[in-house]
């Protein structure tokens, strides 16, 4: 029982840290968005990233997928980005935005995954939405 109480004492803090730590990245990843830092938002990508735009659509290595999104936020500036809906599901996480730029409003889809002890960008889905 003793050592069963002492697990639990060294495990809570570790568990709270991972969750704490997730919650920054998609956190910073919503900063990121909100300012149009391709910079600061290829911090948080793996080492393939699937973009989809309304032009354009593929898997992008880290450094292609830092130029894409540069060149889409170079071409629409942003104004503001509102998030929708955030949610994890199997050590996963997901967040549903709008993305408003000086060119248009864009449905924002971004999903990240655990990978080891981080939780990494895989994909980011900007959808033309109107208004």
């Amino acid at each position: 029982m003793k050592y069963l109480y002492r697990s639990a004492l060294i495990l809570l803090p570790v568990l709270l840290l991972t969750a704490f730590t997730n919650f920054q990245t998609l956190d910073g990843v919503v900063s990121a968005m909100k300012s149009g830092n391709a910079a600061q938002l290829s911090k948080f990508f793996d080492t393939y990233v699937d973009i989809s735009l309304p032009a354009k659509s593929n898997s992008y290595s880290k450094s292609q997928a830092e130029l894409v999104m540069k060149d889409f936020f170079t071409t629409n500036a942003v104004k503001s980005f509102e998030v929708k809906h955030k949610g994890e599901n199997g050590g996963s996480q997901f967040c549903i935005g709008i993305l408003q730029t000086k060119n248009g409003q864009y449905r924002a889809t971004i999903f990240l995954k655990q990978k080891g002890e981080k939780q990494l960008l895989q994909e980011i889905r900007l959808e033309n939405s109107g208004a």
